[in-house]
């Protein structure tokens, strides 16, 4: 199985996936802040102090998980963006608090992102796709500290045996 993750000028990132070997199973991402197709609340964007949003998510009956990753992107029409990359989350967890950034699961870490600091970066474009994406992981992605973006979506991308995702369009 392969999935690759594509970064070209400017921070833009681009989302390209393809199962070679096997489908990548699909999870429910939910949230009781944010709803599918719906603006992301104030709270959550640079308007807001909140931080991130909880997110729930279904743990697959998948024996080789052993860890959980999280990617938050937006897009628009002339950019896109990376939030956070949240990383080596226990397997077990199903769940994050608001403000996960702030006191991450044990042993996780955490990438730097497209505006180049480490942790949740709020966003702030009012016209824009927000990804909330979940991936279970055959391993853990294993760097150490606020790792670089490109290198920690390359390890994701190699390990990823499950993916959901919970969008928010625009920013209320």
């Amino acid at each position: 199985m392969a999935v690759a993750f594509t970064l070209s000028g400017c921070g833009s990132l681009s989302f390209i996936g393809r199962s070679q070997a096997q489908d990548i199973a699909e999870m429910n991402v939910t949230s009781p802040e944010l709803r599918e197709g719906k603006p992301l609340p104030n709270e959550y964007s640079c308007k807001g102090g909140q931080g991130s949003p909880p997110l729930r998510w279904s743990r697959q009956p998948l024996s080789e998980a052993k860890s959980i990753a999280i990617v938050v992107d937006s897009h628009t029409s002339s950019e896109s963006a990376v939030h956070w990359v949240l990383y080596d989350i226990p397997a077990t967890t199903t769940e994050l608090g608001p403000n996960a950034t702030a006191d991450p699961p044990a042993g996780s870490g955490q990438a730097t992102v497209t505006s180049g600091k480490a942790g949740y970066e709020p966003p702030c474009q009012n016209q824009a796709s927000y990804r909330f994406t979940v991936y279970t992981l055959k391993g853990k992605v294993g760097l150490k500290g606020t790792s670089a973006l490109p290198e920690v979506l390359k390890k994701i991308a190699e390990q990823t045996i499950a993916r959901g995702r919970l969008t928010a369009v625009n920013i209320e």
